[in-house]
């Protein structure tokens, strides 16, 4: 008998409780919009009674009359591997290299991540920006520390960029029919300075003065063969990879975020981020 009226003023609370809320979110919304036991036919109620499936309908308070009515207005939320739709680019300056990426993951047209580090530490001095499938490069940036890190065991001494390049580049092309993965290999040695090398979906590698990536490349070559000069200083190349990426990043809906700058030269490495409320230089 106890357990049973424990078992009843239970339900009773919860159906009053039950009641209790959805007054109370009817009156919040007004009369425009109305909660009904199960109900699922706006955002917010899915999102407090039915958390778990908060995005399987519209994310809006109209009422939708089947489930196929329900997927297509949904449809633009497409199936898909996540993704760094991104714009990644490098530098070569005497003395050291410069380079930034925006920090935008997606997954299809939904943003994943707003604030992605693309900017991946390798060695103490050679850093890697990714573009293409967001596991295939964390996985392959896993594997080049690993050997690099056992490289520096063996022989006692820092890797060299090159060295770092190669081993990518192997990664990429061995595994070419499985990955989608675009890197740029930057950083300093004291063998040849400041390096940059250019690794492409496929496995090819080139080394160049300066590199550009991802989706957003494809809106600034221009303007980066315009501005580009040789023998650019490092204050100058900064400026280059902000205004180059702000653009990218204007124009690709792909790109987005914050813009991220690493220096790297003898001295070791500095780090700068720029607010995406707050970038330096506007689109075109």
């Amino acid at each position: 008998q106890p357990a049973q009226t424990l078992v009843s003023s239970r339900a009773l609370s919860s159906a009053e409780g039950g009641a209790a809320h959805t007054a109370m979110m009817n009156h919040a919304l007004g009369s425009g919009a109305t909660f009904g036991a199960g109900s699922s036919s706006n955002f917010a109620d899915r999102e407090l009674l039915d958390p778990a499936n908060v995005m399987h309908a519209a994310a809006d308070s109209r009422t939708l009359g089947t489930e196929d009515e329900a997927q297509n207005v949904m449809a633009f939320l497409k199936d898909g591997e996540v993704d760094l739709g991104t714009s990644i680019m490098a530098v070569v300056y005497d003395g050291g290299v410069v380079m930034g990426a925006d920090s935008r993951t997606s997954t299809g047209v939904y943003i994943a991540n707003r604030v992605t580090n693309k900017v991946t530490k390798i060695d103490d001095r050679i850093y890697v920006c990714r573009s293409g499938s967001a596991a295939d490069t964390q996985a392959i940036s896993d594997y080049a520390r690993l050997s690099l890190d056992n490289h520096r065991l063996a022989y006692g001494q820092a890797p060299k960029v090159q060295t770092a390049a190669n081993i990518f580049q192997q990664l990429c092309y061995q595994n070419k029919a499985q990955l989608t993965a675009g890197i740029l290999v930057a950083g300093w040695d004291s063998t040849k300075g400041g390096q940059v090398y250019s690794i492409p979906v496929g496995g090819a590698m080139l080394e160049r003065n300066f590199t550009i990536g991802g989706s957003g490349s494809s809106y600034i070559y221009g303007f980066c063969d315009s501005y580009y000069k040789p023998n650019m200083t490092r204050e100058q190349c900064e400026e280059f990879v902000q205004r180059a990426l702000c653009h990218a990043m204007a124009r690709d809906g792909s790109s987005g975020g914050v813009v991220r700058l690493v220096t790297i030269n003898e001295a070791g490495v500095e780090r700068k981020m720029f607010p995406g409320n707050k970038l330096p230089f506007g689109p075109l």
